[in-house]
């Protein structure tokens, strides 16, 4: 987008009364989400200590085990996470995440003495649109540690589901589905019906 046309849609947002940098959750209900959440202007808070990533991830796990009917794949960085899940409720998962946001920012903020300090942005969600939705966003979530340069393989991330997926597919059938669905141009076109 040139400048100017992410002034207008900025100032589109403000009139809409829409988060401005945020897009507004749809409720969409049952079905299958890729769901992601960073930090405040994405300082890394969850990454201040490798104890805080894993309780973190733990956190996480278990506040969607409660809501979600499965938890397909999942990673957490420093300053943000994504997750791919089934659920019956898009609302009911939302709201369970709203939960793990306070709980942690009451938490963390208690840690580094700094009260009143905004640790979250938004939670964003993206519905699930096909197969080969489902699949792409498989290999975003997995490879999104390489992609900002933590590791040079997915699987040497401790903070994801990649090395449990790689067990249990096994390395042939992982790098037939990375090459069949791969990343290059995740969430180009799939608000059309192709994808």
């Amino acid at each position: 987008m040139s400048e100017a046309e992410r002034a207008e849609a900025l100032s589109l947002r403000k009139a809409q009364s829409h988060p401005w940098h945020g897009p507004p959750h749809a409720f969409d209900g049952e079905g299958g989400y890729h769901l992601s959440a960073a930090c405040y202007e994405h300082a890394p808070f969850i990454g201040v200590s490798p104890k805080r990533m894993v309780e973190c991830e733990r956190d996480l796990l278990a506040a969607l085990q409660c809501c979600c009917e499965e938890v397909h794949a999942w990673c957490v960085l420093p300053n943000h996470y994504h997750v791919l899940v089934d659920t019956r409720s898009l609302r009911v998962v939302t709201a369970a995440l709203g939960k793990f946001h306070g709980a942690k920012s009451f938490q963390w903020n208690g840690q580094d003495g700094a009260r009143g300090r905004q640790v979250w942005h938004r939670c964003s969600d993206r519905r699930i649109r096909s197969e080969r939705h489902f699949w792409a966003a498989m290999n975003y979530v997995h490879h999104n540690p390489v992609h900002h340069g933590y590791v040079e393989s997915r699987e040497d991330w401790p903070f994801s589901s990649a090395r449990r997926f790689l067990d249990e597919i096994g390395r042939e059938e992982a790098a037939r589905i990375w090459k069949a669905y791969p990343t290059l141009d995740f969430g180009k076109g799939w608000d059309e019906s192709g994808m």
